[in-house]
């Protein structure tokens, strides 16, 4: 027998997106929001440098609206842009009032906060709790949400997929819910609401080496792509140019701050090499650094380069940086005196399921915000410390959304169990672990920082066959959370392939070898499922 929840509100995932909504929602809505791991588990809570905001009187919406124009390597979506730095500040505030601990500045004595600088950005905008933002943001929501009486948490729960009219063979359109996993006891729960927002993050775990957590697989994305929602721009994905090199360090960052802050990538020679590639040097846009790196390694022979902040004063490092000096000294890495051993990892999906300015997505009274979510903010590169903003100020604009039409949409009707009776416990569980392998292996051979349409092609003829083998393993198999995260991980995969061979130019993220140029009209990647139906306007 299948457990049925019922909410208002149904929020799948507890980063910074996941968890503004439902504190925003929550003082007029019942409130269910579904954790894959812990709450902590999600790629907000490691997040290290901060959120970009114009909240000094030096700086300009203006300035930060052309510095994300430039990033995002003439993709971005003007609207989008400029809407979601105006709201910064407002976002900034409330944070602030949740009683985030942002660092202050030491150098004044007016109570202001430290700004500090990122690449990309041509003043200090960045917002942040040391080296450690993420976890101050994360941890004081979550303790505002455990003190809610309106919202119901659920922790190690997976959703499996979204639970639409169309499914049900009903009248109409919209999503109604979803099937989830219960990690505790392997059971299929059912959770139903009005309205359901995904808030799941990307999918940066495609690629054998990342910077996130282990639950990055894209969960959101396939799921709302099944649904029938369209995805766009998933071609382009971030590759963080430093995280920790060391084989216990998994998938550590180090922050585009110490760049911001002085810090010098450095050849093993101890030469500094960025300069030969952008006038910005070690502040140049992401893209940039990732491809001179990944460059620098490759006509080299080496597995890693070197990020060096040794010549700042040590109080300076330990002040602005213990979070990541505690973490290296871990590994005999003293970064007061030594360099950083660095080498590029998958960070973040710049793509997602396309969305309106109000979180809505092609199904009805269904939400994608936060990494999940395309909504044209970052064009073909994200500037640094964008990603928080804008899950802070999509999660309220949805929040706002919903609030103005929650009386326009009845109570979903009520979903079938879920049914395993032709499925049986699986014993060919090495089915799984090898196609993980494999999958992320030639997502980082064939479709990573440099690309061509060779590496491309193969990567197509290997995920077809992946496909066919897990859509096979599905149908006989009961769910697991490692089957459930491989047919997502494939399903992304695929679309991100799909993406890059549409692509016939170089822009922003996505460079490949047969198309060095960019093309001087710009293009969304924008990719259809067969199930899409065009919603009438105002449908939510």
């Amino acid at each position: 027998m299948t457990q049925h929840f019922q909410h208002d509100i149904l929020v799948i995932g507890s980063g910074a997106a996941g968890l503004t909504l439902a504190l925003k929602l929550a003082d007029r809505f019942r409130v269910a929001l579904l954790c894959k791991n812990s709450a902590t588990g999600g790629s907000t809570y490691y997040a290290q440098g901060g959120v970009a905001g114009v909240i000094d009187s030096t700086d300009t919406v203006d300035a930060h609206v052309s510095d994300t124009l430039n990033a995002g390597a003439g993709l971005c979506d003007n609207d989008a842009v400029r809407f979601t730095i105006g709201q910064s500040k407002a976002c900034i505030d409330w944070l602030i009032e949740q009683g985030v601990p942002f660092t202050e500045d030491s150098a004044n004595s007016n109570g202001s906060y430290h700004l500090t600088k990122e690449g990309g950005h041509s003043h200090r905008r960045i917002i942040h709790a040391a080296d450690a933002t993420g976890r101050a943001i994360s941890t004081t929501l979550i303790k505002r949400v455990k003190e809610h009486s309106n919202i119901d948490l659920f922790e190690h729960r997976v959703a499996i997929d979204l639970i639409t009219r169309e499914k049900l063979d009903l009248t109409g359109s919209g999503c109604v819910g979803a099937y989830v996993l219960n990690r505790h006891n392997d059971s299929v729960e059912l959770f139903q609401a009005r309205f359901v927002a995904i808030a799941s993050g990307g999918a940066s775990k495609s690629y054998l080496y990342t910077s996130n957590p282990d639950g990055a697989s894209g969960d959101g994305i396939a799921m709302a792509w099944r649904a029938g929602c369209r995805v766009a721009n998933m071609e382009f994905n971030q590759f963080h140019p430093t995280c920790l090199y060391h084989p216990q360090a998994k998938s550590f960052l180090i922050s585009e701050a110490l760049r911001g802050e002085g810090a010098l990538l450095k050849l093993p020679s101890g030469e500094r090499f960025m300069d030969d590639f952008d006038s910005r040097g070690e502040l140049a846009p992401r893209d940039i650094v990732a491809r001179a790196i990944d460059h620098e390694m490759k006509r080299l022979g080496c597995d890693h380069l070197y990020l060096d902040i040794s010549h700042k004063p040590d109080d300076f490092i330990l002040e602005h940086f213990p979070t990541i000096h505690k973490r290296c000294l871990k590994f005999g890495i003293d970064i007061t005196q030594q360099a950083i051993p660095v080498v590029p990892a998958a960070h973040y999906t710049c793509g997602g399921v396309m969305t309106d300015l109000r979180g809505r997505t092609d199904v009805a009274q269904l939400y994608a915000i936060g990494e999940t979510a395309f909504t044209g903010f970052h064009g073909a590169n994200r500037l640094a410390s964008n990603s928080l903003l804008e899950c802070l100020v999509f999660a309220d604009a949805a929040a706002k959304d919903i609030n103005d039409n929650f009386e326009r949409v009845a109570e979903p009707p009520k979903a079938p169990d879920w049914d395993e009776s032709q499925v049986t416990d699986s014993d060919e569980d090495v089915i799984i672990s090898h196609n993980w392998d494999e999958l992320r292996r030639f997502m980082w051979d064939y479709v990573g920082i440099v690309r061509t349409d060779k590496r491309l092609q193969r990567a197509e003829h290997r995920i077809a066959l992946l496909k066919r083998e897990i859509a096979e393993y599905y149908s006989n198999y009961k769910v697991s959370n490692d089957l459930l995260e491989l047919r997502n991980l494939i399903c992304v995969a695929d679309l991100i392939i799909r993406s890059a061979m549409a692509r016939k130019e170089s822009r922003g993220l996505h460079y490949t070898l047969d198309y060095p140029n960019t093309a001087k009209q710009a293009k969304n990647t924008i990719l259809t499922p067969p199930n899409w139906q065009a919603l009438p306007a105002d449908s939510n």
